[in-house]
């Protein structure tokens, strides 16, 4: 978590969450989170359920993390939420402090991606597949009109207008029109994006010296 506590925290793709200390001769854990209610998973989906999740640069004071994981309020939906450590226990988050941050629809069960990480810069780098089944059919992955197929990176610590979240200025696709269909016409790039063009980024990570992120994409066929 960074805070200086030296536990360790586990995601476990159901929807729980556990911590233990780092040590060794640690024989048990125990719940920090448990959204197993709202969260979906199955055996034969198994790409979707509780994918990732963060703690917040300033954790140590503000007790803030933020969880990727697919909900159960509707079919194939992806959620970034804001959830709480309890007041008076630092080994147990508080369920009930979830605030939505980002809702992502998704048309199929598997490539959700999974990542979310906090980069150097303070802001949340969100990794989403394209959407699913095989070879896009929906094209997301060269769609930069939808948040499929590509890294986003918000601001958690500020909100623009009718959202709960900000979009950094100097995000590369702010005011771009992108052409659609064949008739000439053009709709919004969305800011959120950062990168784009990936299948199914299930993991990445900054390095702590250069600051520059790496992520592992999934292939097809004969290529990881």
């Amino acid at each position: 978590a960074g805070d200086g506590t030296n536990r360790v925290f586990v995601a476990e793709q159901e929807g729980i969450i556990k911590v233990f200390a780092n040590d060794q001769e640690t024989e048990e854990s125990s719940v920090f989170l448990d959204i197993d209610d709202r969260c979906v998973y199955a055996d034969n989906q198994n790409e979707e359920g509780l994918l990732g999740f963060a703690f917040h640069p300033e954790f140590r004071k503000n007790g803030e993390f933020f969880v990727y994981y697919t909900s159960s309020d509707e079919d194939h939906l992806s959620k970034v939420s804001r959830f709480r450590v309890s007041r008076d226990n630092p080994n147990v988050a508080d369920a009930a402090s979830e605030e939505e941050i980002l809702r992502i629809p998704q048309p199929f069960w598997n490539h959700n991606g999974g990542t979310i990480e906090f980069g150097p810069d303070g802001y949340l780098y969100i990794a989403l597949g394209d959407g699913g089944s095989g070879n896009d059919p929906q094209g997301n992955g060269q769609n930069l009109t939808t948040l499929l197929g590509a890294i986003l990176r918000i601001d958690i610590n500020n909100k623009d207008a009718g959202k709960n979240y900000a979009i950094p200025k100097d995000n590369p696709f702010i005011g771009k029109q992108i052409k659609v269909g064949f008739q000439g016409k053009t709709a919004p790039a969305r800011g959120e994006i950062y990168a784009y063009g990936v299948r199914n980024i299930w993991r990445m990570s900054f390095d702590r010296k250069t600051g520059e992120l790496w992520a592992a994409d999934v292939g097809q066929n004969l290529w990881e």
